[in-house]
């Protein structure tokens, strides 16, 4: 029988060769002015040289105001940062791969902004956690101003001027960041949202900006770009966190993003396999299949193939998405489709003490 891991599919306008995904991956390692350069092209072509179906890039900031969550993280808020994107987009298509640029607003979560001082977030409420050191961030979260009504449109606006951007550039595809705790999750999340407008309260309100932006981004693309949203439930400082109304909750919010017309959902958690709550056995990638109405990427603890396979076999998953495991051994696929063990090295010499790019992982590309 045909390994599942490698039937051709569809995601919206793109036809891949097979089903294994590059998990977007911060990795601060553009210039100060989040350009990227010829170092960001060698990482992404060794993932496409090493099997992998699709790449999806790093969060990449969409305006200069308050989007930037790191620095040295790249950007698409000028002519200039898109320029520099094309250099590595062609490379990879060059390479046979199909590539997705992934828009992130940090919100509340920015660690480094060069354009402004200070965060933004649905609330003056602060993220849960520590900044990351590794991402050159060190104590509490700094407690966000609110957005005004005002302001959440100019968030809409630099979401869409970015895909433009990136279609210019010639991306595959956009997958706006809605998960991990960023400006959208925060919007999502309870704690984090106490708004009293129509942003705010219900979970049909919270994911009201989600499913505003992904049709602020598929009107501005067109249909023949793939748009696709990450969502989650963790949090880059709260990996306990799990929606108040489970599964309740999911019903709403994929169901409202599915109707937006996105061509996929992307959903990370610490263990794809696991039941997303307490209330059935269903995961989180289920729930999207089963309310959104359309293509589920799955990520999170899938580094065994036969995990990966399962996702898809049983119809959960459309594709699974690979972070770490990726990092761990490019050539995931190759040995995947050979029947070998992918390597499990260890990461700490690509995550410490910053996690960019380092000489190691472009070396024998």
């Amino acid at each position: 029988m045909a390994d599942p891991l490698f039937t051709p599919v569809g995601l919206g306008g793109i036809v891949l060769r097979n089903r294994v995904a590059v998990a977007p991956m911060t990795r601060i390692s553009a210039t100060d002015d989040g350009r990227v350069t010829d170092r960001n092209a060698d990482y992404y072509v060794r993932f496409v040289r090493g099997g992998f179906g699709l790449v999806i890039t790093e969060g990449i900031y969409p305006d200069a105001e308050y989007s930037q969550g790191y620095w040295n993280q790249p950007g698409l808020s000028t002519g200039a940062q898109a320029a520099a994107w094309r250099t590595v987009v062609d490379a990879v298509h060059r390479a046979g791969g199909a590539i997705v640029a992934q828009l992130m607003h940090a919100g509340g979560q920015s660690q480094g902004n060069r354009h402004r001082d200070g965060a933004v977030g649905p609330s003056a409420v602060a993220p849960r956690g520590r900044q990351l050191s590794f991402y050159r961030g060190s104590g509490p979260f700094r407690t966000p101003r609110m957005l005004s009504l005002e302001e959440i449109a100019g968030v809409r606006h630099g979401f869409v001027a970015a895909a433009r951007r990136a279609v210019a550039a010639g991306f595959d595809g956009v997958e706006i960041h809605g998960a991990n705790g960023y400006l959208i999750d925060q919007f999502l999340t309870d704690y984090t949202n106490q708004r009293a407008d129509h942003y705010g309260g219900p979970v049909g309100n919270r994911v009201r900006l989600a499913a505003e932006i992904c049709a602020d981004v598929i009107q501005a693309v067109g249909s023949e770009t793939t748009v696709g949203i990450r969502i989650s439930q963790t949090k880059v400082g709260d990996f306990a966190h799990r929606w108040a109304g489970r599964s309740g909750d999911a019903e709403t919010i994929f169901g409202v993003l599915g109707r937006t017309g996105v061509h996929y959902v992307h959903t990370t958690e610490s263990d794809a396999t696991a039941p997303a709550f307490g209330d059935g056995p269903a995961t989180l990638a289920e729930h999207a299949k089963r309310h959104s109405g359309t293509s589920v990427l799955a990520n999170g603890g899938l580094a065994a193939p036969a995990a990966a396979r399962s996702l898809i076999a049983a119809g959960t998953a459309d594709m699974v998405a690979l972070g770490r495991p990726a990092l761990a051994d490019r050539d995931w696929v190759h040995a995947a489709r050979e029947g070998r063990e992918p390597g499990t090295r260890s990461l700490t010499d690509l995550l410490a003490p910053l996690a960019d790019i380092k000489d190691t992982e472009l070396a024998g590309r």
